[in-house]
Order: structure tokens, then C-alpha cells, then sequence
């Protein structure tokens, strides 16, 4: 999609957005006696050669949204931002951006309604709208970056398919290193080679280093990567189960907000760590009663296969902790259904052992419209195994829980401060009730990655 700040445009669609309160330009004015600048309001203007759409402005985002959302079928659209500060003419355009996203690289044939392939933002300067952008660009583009990767197929995008796209990385300066399976087994990584062991794809993990200005320590992001999820011998029913495809959006997000960093040349350093496995059914795949050793020593014991996405993080927590000597860690996974239960589609799930962590991931979901509702850690003696040192999950009716879940996971943190985001629920817009489509593309939300390259900008 071209991006142009300019002074005037040819686009055949021009936007006008009103701010509450104001009325719609001179010229429009004795045809649009109904509108209101309520949210959500929109009127669409036609006449011989163009048309005019007005819209509400109320968040700039939000209306940027709209904008792209009722005009489904224009390619080349404007937005008349000239009476507009250029903070909000740039999340007018972040908005309508993020909205006018589609995924069709495996389409044979153009998909319904037209991609749009140009925005044009009208404005008195130019020049001071393009600076203005670079604040944001970095976070839209590493939150499609992950939209892609996310969207793509399993059968696409396995373990190696998912290394290969770092490539998009490398080229703005992040330095990838992939362990693969033969360097895992020396390494001790059991409880990850034990999720990809029935895969003919084999497991691997992914390290993207930022370094950021100066010798401090990192901000480490660990990202679950199922590739794809059968739930391997505890399997999920097949209703639904397609969606396992965006089992690894949590990846997809860590990759997204390094590349971020990358592009507005963060001063902080920051390492993602990505365990990526495709949960596989087969001779060699892991079962239930089993006793796997993770990368730190700790013994588990297993009692669902489809609980594996706390497995492959262990290892990938447990490893960092010792080799990055982390400043602070984040993970991020969409770990379980008992999320989307308890919060639905509109907030994650942020489980954490600081609090000043936990604050500073709240306000900069807030300020990114990624919000965050926070969560307690259930007692770690509900997790005690007869035969090794923790149980995988409850055997009981809160299997699999998130809050035991998270609890899991805090055991591999040590004691670097950490918070765990429990991402189910909202790493995908599908239609029904949850959705609003003045607001939101349909698909993979690339949830977190703004997010997180927000909180990594208030790291000194």
C-alpha cells in the first residue's frame, strides 16, 4: 500500500473527517442536514465525478477505520486532514491502514471488494506529516509484518517456513541465530523436541537480537510458535481446529515488534526467543503419562498433549534466563481457551511477578488500543506431580487452566521480573457478535506487537 502526505490528490474519494462538535465543510454543508458526529457516524456524498464521505472523529484511529471500512471498493482513496494537528492526521492514517489490510499472496484471483493500494493524506505540510509518521510506521508495519505471518498456512508456514520470513529482519540490522534440532538435543531442549518430535518438520528456535545502544542488559520476548496445532495424541476436535494455523501468533508478535525496533533504530536492546513446533500425531509423538526433561533440568510430567504450548516456553524461558541475563521478560501465547472464557475477545490476559512490569504493560496496551486485564497465579502446590518435580497440568476440571498455566510458566522465570500475556482470543477477528467491522479487518489482528514496541520505548 503507497503511503503520500501531500497537498492535493487526485484520488476519485475524498474523506472528511469532523470532530465533535464542528460542522462538515461550506460546500457539503445543505446536503448533509442529518449528520451527526456521533461515533460511528458516516455519510457518503455522491456526485457526478467524485464522492465525499464524512466521517465522526472522535479517536483518529477509530475514524481512520471507519473510513476505509465504508468505502470497501475504492483502491485510491484521500483524507482531508488539512485542519487537523499532524499527530492526529497520522492515526487517521494508521487507522485506515490497519483496516484496509488484506492477506491475498495465495489467491489465484482477486478477493471481494479492491485491496486499497493508495492513501493519500492531505495536508498544509507535508514534510512535517511524513516526521510526524515515522513515530508510527514502525509499530504498523511490524503489526501487518505479523498479520502475514499469522494468516499463512500451516502447511506454508512450518517451523522453516517460519525462519524464512526473518529474512524481512536481517535486512534492517536484527541478528537471527536458528538452533535446529540437532543443536536443541545437545543443548538439553526436551520439552521442545518432545512437542515437534511427530512432525516432519522438525523443531527449532528462532533468537533475534536488537542491540540497541550501550552494554545494558536485554528486554527479552519469548513467543509461542506452533506452527500448527492437532493437539498431537490428545486430540482437538475438528470443528475449528483450521484456526490452529495462528497457534504461533505469539511469535508472529515478538517477530513483528523487533522488527519495529529495528525500523525506528531503538537505543534499547532487546532479544526475542521463539520456540517453533508443529504439535504433530505419530510414531514418535509425546503421550500422555510421560516424563519429559526441559532445558533447565526440571522434570514434567504429562497429562494432555495439547497443552504443549507451555512445554515449548518452558525451554525457551528456562534458556534465556540462564544465556541473556535479561533486564526483564514478556511472553506471549495463546495459551488457552479458559482465557477467551473468562475475558472474551476484547482483552488478554496478563498474569506477571512484578507489578511495575505489569503497570507499564497495562499502559502501554492501553495506549495502543491492545488492552490488558491482569490476572492472578494460582498456588504452585496445585501443580505437585507424584513422580516428577511438576505436573504439566491438573488432571482435575480446571485442566487446561490458565491461571495454572501461567503458574507453569513462572517456575522457568527465576527471579527476572516477568509477566506472561495470554494472548487466545484475541489474535484473530472472525465474524459474529465480537466483531466490528467499521473497526477492524477480518483475520489475524497482530495483536501485541504495538504493544510491545510501545513498552520497550519507556525502557531508558
Amino acid at each position: 500500500m503507497n503511503l503520500s502526505f501531500v497537498r492535493r490528490s487526485t484520488a476519485p474519494v475524498r474523506v472528511v473527517p469532523v470532530a465533535p462538535g464542528a460542522t462538515p465543510p461550506r460546500p457539503t454543508r445543505a446536503h448533509v442536514a442529518g449528520f451527526t458526529t456521533m461515533p460511528g457516524a458516516a455519510t457518503l456524498l455522491v456526485g457526478r465525478k467524485s464522492r465525499l464521505l464524512l466521517v465522526a472523529l472522535h479517536e483518529p484511529e477509530a475514524a481512520g477505520a471507519l473510513a476505509i471500512a465504508r468505502l470497501p471498493h475504492d483502491g485510491h482513496v484521500a483524507i482531508d486532514a488539512r485542519t487537523l494537528p499532524h499527530a492526529t492526521a497520522v492515526s487517521l492514517a494508521a487507522g485506515a491502514i490497519m483496516r484496509g489490510w488484506q492477506f491475498d499472496r495465495l489467491r489465484t484471483q482477486p478477493g471481494p471488494g479492491t485491496r486499497l493500494e493508495r492513501l493519500d493524506i492531505l495536508t498544509h505540510d507535508p514534510a512535517a506529516a511524513r516526521i510526524a509518521w515515522e513515530g508510527l510506521r514502525p509499530g504498523v508495519e511490524g503489526a501487518l509484518f505479523a498479520r502475514d505471518l499469522v494468516t499463512e498456512p500451516g502447511n506454508i508456514l512450518t517451523p522453516q517456513g517460519f525462519t524464512a520470513r526473518l529474512a524481512r529482519l536481517e535486512r534492517e540490522g536484527v541478528q537471527v541465530e536458528i538452533l535446529d534440532a540437532a543443536q536443541l538435543r545437545n543443548e538439553g531442549f526436551g520439552a521442545l523436541l518432545a512437542v515437534g518430535a511427530a512432525s516432519e518438520h522438525p523443531p527449532c528456535l528462532a533468537i533475534l537480537r536488537w542491540p540497541g545502544a550501550g552494554n545494558a542488559d536485554p528486554a527479552v520476548l519469548v513467543g509461542k510458535g506452533v506452527t500448527f496445532d492437532t493437539g498431537g495424541i490428545s486430540i482437538k476436535p475438528g470443528a475449528g481446529m483450521w484456526d490452529m494455523r495462528a497457534d504461533m501468533a505469539g511469535a508472529a508478535a515478538c517477530a513483528g515488534a523487533m522488527l519495529a525496533l529495528a525500523l525506528r533504530r531503538s537505543p534499547v536492546p532487546a532479544v526475542a526467543v521463539l520456540p517453533l513446533a508443529e504439535n504433530a500425531i505419530g510414531a514418535y509423538a509425546y503421550r500422555p503419562g510421560d516424563v519429559l526433561r526441559t532445558y533447565d533440568g526440571t522434570t514434567v510430567e504429562i497429562v494432555d498433549t495439547d497443552a504443549e504450548g507451555r512445554l515449548i516456553l518452558a525451554d525457551a524461558l528456562g534458556w534465556s534466563v540462564r544465556q541473556l541475563r535479561p533486564r526483564a521478560m514478556v511472553d506471549l501465547a495463546t495459551l488457552t481457551g479458559a482465557i477467551v472464557t473468562t475475558l472474551g475477545h476484547d482483552h488478554a490476559g496478563l498474569f506477571s511477578t512484578d507489578d511495575a512490569l505489569r503497570d507499564a504493560l497495562i499502559d502501554a496496551g492501553t495506549a495502543m488500543q491492545e488492552p490488558l486485564w491482569p490476572m492472578p497465579l494460582a498456588p504452585a502446590t496445585e501443580l505437585e506431580s507424584d513422580i516428577a518435580d511438576i505436573l504439566q497440568c491438573t488432571t482435575g476440571p480446571r485442566q487446561p487452566d490458565a491461571l495454572l498455566a501461567a503458574t507453569f510458566l513462572r517456575h522457568f522465570t527465576g527471579d527476572v521480573p516477568w509477566a506472561h500475556l495470554d494472548i487466545a482470543g484475541v489474535e484473530l477477528r472472525e465474524r459474529g457478535p465480537w466483531y466490528d467491522p467499521d473497526r477492524h479487518a477480518l483475520g489475524a489482528t497482530g495483536f501485541g506487537v504495538r504493544l510491545l514496541d510501545r513498552w520497550l520505548s519507556t525502557l531508558g
